[in-house]
């Protein structure tokens, strides 16, 4: 039986570049679960790689099909953009995923799928750190929105909070201060996950 492994994590805590690292490791043999988004793309984004970029109408076509596993909306400084996982492509009886998300869809996707089957990878990495990141990622935009950087850093204090994380029974974290390194931590509890029999 395979498994959803959840990698979750504050912004600009390095989620992005340790999700292209553990798909690309042929030992974990991972396929990827593309979150579908009305947001607008960024630059360097890519359709059906980092998300799947939709409008509200194919949003609300997905919905009436029943296909939505989990949906949340955020009140940005640019109005409202919405997140969704949708039950496409899954098949749990063959193969083992990584997704990115956030602890509120990582406990929608754990209450579709079971518990067993849905596995938290928790990144964590020092506010400053993070904070210096996002700061030089919407630098290189060519059109930043610092508002909307400074929203998504105040409200991840509340969203990834240690009751937040304790109530989505997240217990282990792995600590992004040395990329390779925690990389390789996350490969041998993978690997260690993936051997459990549900």
């Amino acid at each position: 039986m395979g498994k959803i492994f959840y990698l979750m994590g504050k912004s600009s805590s390095g989620k992005d570049t340790i999700y292209k690292q553990l798909m690309a490791d042929e030992d974990l043999h991972l396929k990827n679960i593309v979150l579908y988004t009305t947001r607008p793309i960024r630059q360097g984004e890519q359709e059906g790689i980092e998300y799947h970029f939709i409008t509200e109408e194919q949003l609300a076509n997905l919905e009436k099909e029943g296909r939505i596993i989990e949906l949340r909306a955020y009140d940005t400084c640019f109005g409202i953009w919405k997140y969704c996982t949708v039950d496409a492509h899954i098949d749990l009886d063959r193969e083992n995923y990584l997704i990115i998300g956030t602890i509120e869809s990582f406990c929608k996707t754990k209450a579709f799928y079971g518990e067993e089957k849905v596995i938290p990878l928790m990144i964590e990495l020092d506010d400053g750190i993070r904070l210096r990141r996002a700061l030089d990622r919407e630098m290189a935009q060519d059109q930043p929105k610092y508002d909307e950087m400074c929203r998504r850093y105040l409200a991840d204090a509340a969203d990834f909070s240690p009751e937040k994380k304790k109530e989505a029974g997240i217990e282990k974290e792995f600590l992004n201060d040395e990329l390779d390194v925690c990389i390789a931590e996350l490969k041998e509890y993978i690997l260690h996950e993936m051997r459990k029999r549900i």
